[in-house]
């Protein structure tokens, strides 16, 4: 059976910290911690993981959490292969509570880590999501199984989860953002990516020219 490329999405349902708190209590490090998977439950795209399977896939994938390689994206790449040019935070610990798979995140100061940082700080609602290799199974009404030979490649953040509770929701100055998901949805996040790449300190000369091979 071949392997696909299997992008599911899961409520990233936290215990909201302050952004400035944690950039203070962190060495300027934003940290964000919650649910990444869920085991034995049928999410949003009709597929069920295994548990015993996801416990396989954590504890391979724990190796790369000590050796700091376990990084993730800014939006999901049709790709099994993680592009460093948009990495945006790394996962520094996993551990389980039930059937629920719990992460600790560290936003990166990368350019993508840093347009995900701002859209933290402006309220803005962020999911998780897999992304992994495997096949799967069809067990009656649509639904569908993950077998066994699933693989993890990483988390990524996203805009837009298929199972409910995978949000980031920062606390900001001590109360928990409520966001209205019909007002100001996405009008900010093009003024946020401006201001980002305005900040940053690029010289150039009278004339920036485009060049084509």
């Amino acid at each position: 059976m071949s392997k696909t490329l299997l992008m599911d999405y899961i409520n990233f349902d936290v215990s909201p910290l302050t952004i400035t708190e944690s950039l203070n209590e962190n060495n300027g490090r934003l940290i964000v911690q919650g649910v990444i998977q869920r085991a034995n439950a049928l999410n949003q795209n009709k597929r069920i993981y295994p548990r015993n399977i996801l416990e396989r896939e954590v504890q391979k994938y724990m190796d790369l959490v000590s050796d700091r390689r376990s990084l993730g994206e800014l939006d999901h790449p049709d790709s099994s292969v993680i592009n460093l040019s948009n990495v945006s935070h790394i996962i520094t610990d996993l551990w389980w509570q039930e059937d629920d798979l719990v992460g600790k995140l560290e936003i990166l100061s990368t350019p993508s880590g840093n347009i995900l940082k701002e859209l933290f700080k402006s309220g803005v609602k962020i999911g998780i999501s897999s992304r992994g290799l495997g096949s799967t199974r069809e067990i009656g009404e649509g639904q569908v199984e993950v077998q066994d030979d699933f693989e993890i490649l990483c988390w990524d953040m996203v805009s837009n989860p298929s199972t409910h509770g995978s949000f980031v929701t920062p606390l900001h100055e001590g109360k928990e953002a409520i966001i209205d998901s019909k007002i100001e949805k996405y009008n900010r996040i093009n003024e946020i990516v401006i201001d980002i790449f305005s900040s940053l300190d690029f010289e150039c000369g009278a004339k920036c020219e485009i060049k084509e091979d």
